[in-house]
């Protein structure tokens, strides 16, 4: 769908079976790239001078309707006598539409975007079952529905405030985002924990095989991973001390996948819960807490930086204020 309306009041408001034409050229004449007069001297050039230009952008309309288009969308402007000309074949035309939108637009068709209408053929042409201008409240969109196989579609969120659509921006960006991620790596792991725990177990259990101090800041590592079991647990109202006890053990015991059930209150199987998140986000923020933790650690000193001092004599300079003092006690 765009933000557009239909140019013309002669043009029709709806078209099943849609030709699309995506142009990115405008249809007007343009002006030329150098400087150059023409000079008039009657009504009769005037009017030979203006026959032209019309002739003109018949010509681009027609190439236009000749490929068979009944929709064309323009990235450009569209001149009145095109517009005219282009209602009068029965053509829907929408005029200056964004670049992102048209790359969009293109992707959902199936159309190509062509910069030169010499060069537009009917196999350049997109396809929908429907184009609609309609009123949305008091706003004019146009709709483009029933594209063939669409790459890229729109999705309408309305609500009875910003807030609340707002809101609903985010929760659907952030569902569409988890979708992505599962396509694009299609790996899952459990919530509630149940991750952060069992890498603290392997990481403990590798910890004793250290000689030296790395065994220290291995186990180091464990309980940082543990804090988010804690944590699920102390917002849930449940006992730290008890949830981690039971924790530990089941995962000790070989149950993996065992979390924190926020939802219960207790300590459960999160897969068999359903409580699953993408595995490429997991390792991303693990990534990122070690990198930022690994950064810090690499401070070996801060330097403090002290304020600057005022001058004496306010915000200007001691001299100017010097000046202004004995101008006054001249007055007095």
């Amino acid at each position: 769908m765009l933000d557009k309306e239909v140019v013309h009041g002669g043009m029709p408001k709806r078209v099943e079976k849609a030709k699309i034409a995506l142009i990115n050229a405008p249809l007007e004449i343009e002006k030329t790239e150098f400087d150059a007069k023409i000079r008039i001297n009657s009504p009769e050039q005037m009017k030979l001078f203006l026959e032209e230009e019309n002739r003109m952008l018949k010509s681009m309309v027609d190439k236009i309707v000749a490929t068979g288009a009944n929709v064309v969308i323009c990235q450009k402007g569209i001149d009145d006598m095109a517009q005219h000309y282009l209602a009068k074949a029965g053509v829907l035309a929408v005029r200056r539409v964004k670049e992102s939108d048209m790359y969009k637009l293109a992707k959902a068709t199936g159309a190509r975007v062509v910069t030169n209408i010499e060069e537009l053929a009917s196999s350049d042409l997109g396809y929908a079952d429907l184009v609609e201008e309609r009123k949305v409240e008091t706003d004019k969109w146009v709709f483009i529905e029933g594209c063939k196989d669409p790459r890229a579609v729109t999705i309408l969120i309305r609500g009875g405030s910003q807030r609340v659509v707002d809101e609903a921006d985010r929760s659907i960006h952030d569902a569409i985002m988890v979708v992505k991620d599962v396509v694009e790596n299609p790996a899952i792991v459990a919530g509630g924990g149940s991750i952060e725990a069992y890498i603290a177990k392997e990481l403990r259990s590798w910890a004793s095989t250290l000689p030296g101090r790395e065994q220290l800041a291995a186990i180091r590592f464990a309980e940082a991973l543990e804090v988010i079991p804690l944590t699920l647990a102390e917002n849930a109202g449940m006992d730290p001390i008890d949830t981690m006890t039971e924790l530990r053990s089941k995962q000790n015991k070989g149950s993996k996948w065992t979390g924190v059930d926020v939802k219960n209150t207790q300590v459960s199987d999160m897969y068999k819960l359903e409580v699953l998140e993408p595995a490429v986000v997991k390792s991303q923020i693990m990534k990122a807490a070690t990198e930022a933790a690994i950064m810090i650690l690499r401070i070996d000193d801060v330097i403090a930086a002290a304020k600057a001092e005022m001058p004496k004599g306010g915000k200007g300079h001691e001299g100017e204020e010097g000046a202004g003092g004995e101008g006054m006690g001249g007055m007095e």
